[in-house]
């Protein structure tokens, strides 16, 4: 550091960091720390800038009880009829905002800042996630009501229910008869949701806190706090098998469950290491993958010129999966998983989704209707 500082002096900093091999920026970088902080200078005051005593007269008559309900271009537009000149428009509103008196008037409603929900699961039935939506029905204007519950670490769908309108009743018994089915102790689970009025109703609230389950919500108007949900709609209605409108509430029902049981058993998810959820939510990772990487070592053993780097592995499960991942840990990430939508959660890809079949939590039919 100390010879590129000598050569610099001497050639300049360009060629000695090019004569040397040191980055210029790393040069500048690491002696930063020995050189003196430079020293903010105060910026000249504008020669056409208005002298103090003319600021307060502008600023007395703004706030005149003639002027003090117009705006800066009625007032210099009434003064300039009136053959009088103070200063632009511009400047009227620049010495306001200096004197704070450029704020809205009107009492208007502040959100408050609402805390982003941070939640990981690093097991089976840790964080739920549940949402509803629509179906289109056998005519214009008539739906149908798809409720989904799935687990994040699994992707595997615990609960699904189709019903003719959305009510905080139904909501209920769906999750009650998941965490029964799902055997979920006191204090065990977490259950994200967005903020519609089945999902913050007085009656699921209580359900869960007598179940011993937290309950987690997204901000208000903010589309990307609930990504597993939103990532299953989109592929569920992306299927090929997936019809434009359904002709009764049995159709809607004899589609899904098919649709269902595909993603369950048979979908290889990108986001568990191309294993089905049904695999992930029952434990059998660890058998798979060591079948997987017999199958990849026995291909490396015959052809080891076709792997160019190093012998093939089999990819892992994500050993855990977050919702909105702390700031830190977001930034740590980013180099991994490149693009910032892929951000949703640290190890695991929320887009491709879970679809399963009939789940063994699913409603009676008579409770649906």
């Amino acid at each position: 550091m100390r010879l590129t500082q000598q050569l610099g002096e001497a050639v300049g900093m360009a060629k000695a960091c090019a004569a040397v091999g040191v980055p210029r920026a790393s040069f500048y970088r690491r002696s930063s720390g020995s050189r003196p902080a430079a020293v903010p200078r105060r910026r000249p005051t504008p020669a056409r800038a208005l002298a103090p005593q003319e600021r307060a007269d502008l600023v007395g008559v703004l706030n005149s009880e003639r002027f003090m309900d117009l705006t800066p271009r009625q007032v210099y537009a009434t003064l300039l009829d009136e053959g009088t000149y103070l200063c632009s428009v511009r400047t009227m509103y620049r010495v306001l905002e200096q004197a704070g008196a450029t704020r809205e008037r009107r009492d208007q409603l502040r959100h408050p800042t609402y805390r982003r929900p941070e939640l990981v699961a690093n097991a089976p039935n840790q964080i739920w996630s549940w949402d509803i939506t629509k179906l289109l029905g056998p005519a214009k204007w008539t739906y149908f009501y798809l409720y989904v519950i799935l687990d994040i670490f699994s992707r595997y769908v615990v609960a699904w229910m189709v019903a003719t309108r959305e009510a905080h009743e139904l909501a209920r018994r769906l999750i009650e008869d998941a965490c029964t089915m799902q055997k979920i102790q006191f204090g065990q689970l977490t259950i994200h949701a967005d903020r519609g009025s089945s999902m913050t109703s007085k009656s699921v609230a209580l359900l869960l806190a007598d179940l011993g389950v937290g309950k987690s919500h997204s901000r208000p108007h903010v589309s990307n706090d609930n990504p597993y949900s939103e990532a299953q709609f989109k592929t569920l209605k992306y299927r090929p098998a997936f019809p434009d409108r359904f002709g009764c509430i049995e159709h809607a029902r004899d589609v899904s469950g098919g649709l269902f049981h595909w993603y369950n058993h048979e979908h290889h998810h990108t986001g568990l290491g191309l294993l089905t959820p049904a695999a992930v939510h029952s434990g059998q990772t660890n058998v798979i993958i060591a079948q997987r990487n017999v199958v990849l070592a026995n291909a490396y053993a015959a052809h080891p010129e076709r792997f160019v780097t190093k012998p093939p592995r089999a990819a892992e499960v994500p050993t855990a999966v977050w919702i909105n991942p702390p700031r830190s840990i977001e930034v740590a990430q980013q180099g991994v998983l490149g693009r910032p939508e892929s951000r949703s959660s640290i190890l695991s890809d929320p887009g491709a989704s879970p679809l399963g079949r009939s789940s063994p939590n699913l409603l009676p039919e008579q409770a649906l209707v």
